[in-house]
């Protein structure tokens, strides 16, 4: 999954990645810093993650997360039908530990509602290894009765699949000037992302939200308190973001076995206290 403005992501027609820090030209190291410079002016304490980065290990690649010399994290690739076919008997001898597979997206012009081509099929497969996996939704909503068709839509095919991690809300702007859901608020995103998640979880699942740093820069994370975050940042030695996250999104250009694309890998720095297979 490619947090950026690109209509593609995982979510179109495949095109390369890009970080939407670019098109604005706006360093991420910036609005972290201008972040932290509002906090202070505001009176507020700087951010402290809940995390010890020392504990944090690059091995061959792929992060891994310690506690008391224990290994504590779970490493996760996310799919879609951009990687076609997956042997998912090799990805689960190459140390993937979970899946986050896409479910479906809506179209980013006209609004229609799509199944992931290959959602059944990876879902089949990483049952057959008795793997684990999530699920995530690209959304172009601008309504919240769209938000809430988006999430009827994800559980009715979630019926029997046996997830037992999140269902994610993936919200993200589009390159395009046609982009249906680009100019949303950030009052209207978050009454938006609040009512996928609400309706996600009363039916037993769930829910977090996906994004990099300019994405959260989008929503109110203070109405959104409960809801974890997979958060989004390449090519950097630690996350950086401001704001509590359970998983981390670290590559989009990662190598593993039995995929014949390159993939994205995630670390989760803690197993989920609840989780529910359904």
């Amino acid at each position: 999954m490619t947090t950026s403005f690109q209509l593609t992501n995982k979510n179109q027609t495949p095109s390369a990645n890009s970080s939407p820090f670019k098109r604005y030209g706006i360093t991420l190291a910036l609005l972290i810093l201008l972040s932290s410079t509002t906090l202070l002016l505001n009176g507020c304490s700087e951010y402290v993650s809940p995390y010890n980065f020392d504990n944090l290990k690059n091995e061959q690649g792929r992060f891994s997360y310690y506690e008391d010399g224990n290994l504590v994290s779970q490493t996760a690739v996310d799919v879609s039908d951009l990687q076609g076919k997956i042997d998912w008997e090799r990805v689960s001898e190459d140390g993937i530990d979970f899946a986050m597979i896409r479910l479906g997206r809506r179209g980013y012009t006209e609004g229609n509602i799509y199944l992931d081509n290959y959602y059944y099929e990876n879902v089949s497969g990483v049952q057959s290894e008795g793997m684990p996996f999530g699920v995530y939704f690209f959304s172009q909503v601008i309504t919240e009765d769209e938000a809430i068709e988006e999430a009827n839509f994800v559980i009715k095919h979630l019926s029997g699949s046996g997830i037992s991690y999140p269902v994610v809300f993936d919200h993200e702007p589009v390159e395009s000037a046609d982009g249906r859901a680009n100019n949303l608020s950030k009052n209207e995103l978050t009454h938006i992302t609040k009512a996928f998640c609400q309706k996600i979880e009363d039916a037993g699942y769930t829910p977090m939200i996906y994004g990099n740093a300019f994405d959260m820069e989008r929503l109110n994370l203070n109405d959104l308190k409960g809801i974890d975050v997979w958060y989004a940042e390449y090519e950097s030695s630690q996350p950086t973001g401001q704001f509590d996250f359970a998983m981390w999104q670290y590559s989009s250009t990662a190598n593993v076995s039995g995929i014949n694309t390159q993939a994205d890998l995630s670390i989760l720095f803690k197993p989920f206290d609840s989780v529910r297979s359904q």
